[in-house]
């Protein structure tokens, strides 16, 4: 019945930063003041949509796309009404990476009156980019991102860096760098090895810039599930996000950053971190309306959790 529900009301989104008119997803509406190549939108209760919108360029990432991303997750991870994240695409595909027309001065031509200076300055602009997708990990609230079409790139950097991976069949992957000359430098060499798992499979590639189909993303673990087609797939991240907003928000958001700390830590690291944290957090009233609520055989969705 959720997922009906979800269906039915998936063309119907409120914008997030000012309270206004019912917005289409897919829309002619364009992105969403202040931003130019975002559309954020309130699809539902404490559920945040972030859609790349620049669907005439295949959602290329332009320079606006890598200052955007980050306002627009600051924004989010303090924003105590937002507990879920989705991410997609506008358009026909997820995005096609970088906006080499639009982005070429900056890394054929940098500033710099000589080679230190020159490398110094391309060292801040590629920190600046990396930070545009460690955002998203840095954001408290869990990120589903939802890929429909091609994601190229860029592309494949972002979702690396999401907590939970969707696609539809017709989707598929490629680390394109290899092919335009550089290596990866804003997280997919990092993140990806650690999502995937095999060493050998990412070194493929990394190296070789093949597409990835998805049967082969879901099978090697880069999406978790695969949608015959693209409102199947976002009444799916919608149904998903709506479960977890029904979860205590100390509860979730506590999830994700102890997930992401012990993946980047040994496991008595991750074990001393995780007693830390819970020796405060384990005080919130919400594991008392948990309990409760598991003992009285209620449905998670009929607690109610203050924001956080």
């Amino acid at each position: 019945m959720l997922s009906v529900l979800l269906r039915s009301a998936l063309p119907k989104y409120c914008r997030l930063w000012r309270p206004g008119p019912v917005r289409t997803m897919s829309s002619s509406d364009g992105p969403t003041a202040p931003f130019t190549a975002l559309a954020v939108s309130r699809p539902a209760e404490s559920v945040t949509h972030v859609q790349l919108h620049r669907p005439a360029k295949r959602n290329a990432m332009n320079k606006a796309f890598w200052s955007e991303m980050v306002e627009c997750f600051q924004q989010i991870s303090d924003d105590q009404a937002c507990r879920v994240v989705v991410i997609s695409g506008a358009g026909t595909m997820f995005t096609a990476g970088i906006d080499l027309m639009d982005m070429a001065a900056d890394i054929v031509q940098p500033e710099g009156d000589d080679t230190a200076r020159i490398a110094w300055n391309l060292r801040k602009l590629i920190r600046r980019y990396q930070e545009t997708f460690s955002v998203l990990e840095k954001c408290p609230k869990p990120v589903v991102v939802a890929v429909h079409g091609a994601c190229i790139g860029g592309g494949v950097d972002l979702i690396t860096a999401c907590d939970i991976r969707l696609c539809t069949q017709d989707a598929w992957f490629q680390v394109k760098e290899v092919d335009i000359g550089l290596a990866a430098d804003v997280g997919t060499l990092q993140r990806l090895p650690k999502v995937i798992g095999s060493r050998s499979l990412v070194n493929e590639l990394a190296l070789t810039a093949r597409k990835m189909y998805a049967d082969e993303a879901k099978s090697s673990g880069l999406v978790s599930r695969v949608f015959p087609d693209q409102e199947a797939m976002m009444a799916g991240a919608l149904e998903m996000a709506a479960e977890i907003v029904a979860r205590s928000p100390v509860a979730v958001q506590g999830t994700k950053i102890n997930l992401i700390y012990s993946r980047d830590h040994g496991v008595a690291e991750g074990l001393d971190y995780m007693a830390t944290w819970n020796m405060s957090m384990l005080q919130t009233q919400d594991v008392m309306k948990s309990a409760q609520a598991a003992m009285e055989k209620k449905s998670p969705k009929e607690t109610l959790f203050s924001k956080l």
